[in-house]
């Protein structure tokens, strides 16, 4: 387990939640106890960094709508969030703006018509850049893990990428693989 006692998994954050529901990580951390929120940065339409682009079959000068987040976990900064949309899904809808979304994205895609069927994760580890550092609380010498995530409905269409910083001594990260 990580020096934070906190291990995270990808399975909450990739299924609509039920109506009234809250987010996943707000109910995530709040059933280990602990006080999970986050902080919108920016959000609005904006050109795809290449690297997004590329993973949501988009050419490189395309428009898409992304969300800034800081993921604080009991007031502390545990990770760095910007979330990527096509603009053919997320332009005009509350994926645009600035305020919380009930239930998070994922239930306002799914509300959408947009629902997660596969989902491809990489995680590096690597040295953060300053605003990163600065952002994250970090000390000198410490690495960041980078996970970017890239979310398709069952049509094989990306919907979703997702471009993570998180502090590597205070994440575990947690897979479970079911086969057939």
């Amino acid at each position: 387990m990580s020096s934070s006692g906190w291990t995270s998994t990808s399975m909450p954050y990739l299924t609509p939640r039920a109506a009234g529901d809250t987010d996943a990580w707000t109910e995530e951390a709040e059933v280990a106890g602990r006080l999970g929120s986050q902080r919108i940065v920016h959000a609005g339409e904006a050109e795809a960094p290449a690297d997004v682009a590329l993973a949501l079959g988009l050419t490189a000068d395309a428009t898409v709508v992304v969300r800034r987040r800081i993921i604080e976990l009991d007031g502390e900064p545990t990770e760095l969030t910007d979330s990527y949309y096509p603009a053919s899904i997320a332009a005009g809808t509350a994926l645009a703006g600035t305020g919380k979304i009930r239930g998070g994205a994922v239930t306002l895609l799914a509300s959408l018509g947009h629902v997660a069927a596969r989902v491809v994760e990489n995680v590096t580890a690597r040295m953060p850049g300053a605003e990163e550092g600065e952002q994250l609380r970090l000390g000198a010498g410490e690495p960041v893990l980078h996970l970017t995530r890239t979310t398709y409905d069952a049509t094989d269409r990306p919907i979703q990428a997702d471009v993570i910083v998180m502090p590597a001594g205070r994440q575990q990260l947690r897979y479970e693989i079911r086969i057939g």
